[in-house]
């Protein structure tokens, strides 16, 4: 596909998807950078759902990176057993929060850099947070749901999310990208879904050339 046509589809896809999900942002339940910062390090390998479950007992006792990194992780394993690997969780959230106090006076750093330096926390929670909680545009988060959606359009023939985000941030305008993130994983979790997507209910279907696509509903 021609250059000029290929940008021309990724404007139309936007504003279908921007139609659709105007307001597009995480699921997970957050009040401040620091607790945004937790949960989607939480969120790994579990669901939002699971997450929101355990979170506001998690902040009651522990609401402030302070607080948290006086805890020992024996005393977070309870809470956190719902969402599995709880072990390891509780020693990364404890670490986090130490590490926090240490190094950023408790609060959550604003950069890329700083934030992947972090325990448990890649490039996708780092574009979250700093796009989420700050407004600021240093990535786009790539999940399975991104992964998925982002290949069955053709916006990416990768397979690793590392690839996957520079060639979406190559397409995306940087003003959208964190919009754009979590408007593919509503997508993705809510209509292109891994077994069977619902083509028949999606906004985009005309617009998207099916790629690996088996079976649709």
């Amino acid at each position: 596909m021609p250059a000029e046509e290929a940008q021309t589809r990724v404007y139309a896809l936007l504003e279908r998807l921007r139609a659709a999900y105007p307001k597009a942002t995480t699921e997970l339940q957050w009040s401040n950078p620091f607790t945004l910062l937790v949960v989607t390090v939480l969120s790994a390998q579990t669901t939002d759902k699971k997450v929101n479950e355990i979170s506001p007992e998690l902040f009651r006792r522990y609401p402030t990176a302070e607080a948290l990194a006086q805890a020992q992780p024996e005393e977070l394993e309870p809470l956190l057993r719902p969402l599995g690997y709880f072990r390891q969780k509780a020693r990364t959230l404890v670490k986090l929060a130490r590490q926090l106090v240490e190094q950023h006076h408790g609060e959550v750093p604003r950069s890329m850099e700083s934030l992947t330096a972090l325990p448990g926390v890649g490039r996708k929670t780092a574009a979250i947070v700093l796009g989420t909680a700050f407004g600021l545009q240093e990535g786009i988060a790539v999940d399975t749901h991104v992964s998925r959606v982002a290949q069955r359009l053709g916006l990416s023939t990768h397979q690793a999310p590392e690839k996957i985000e520079q060639d979406l941030m190559a397409l995306i305008p940087r003003e959208a990208w964190t919009w754009f993130g979590h408007a593919l994983v509503l997508h993705g979790r809510y209509v292109c879904l891994a077994r069977r997507p619902r083509c028949s209910r999606c906004v985009i279907a005309d617009l998207c050339p099916r790629i690996g696509v088996t079976a649709a509903a």
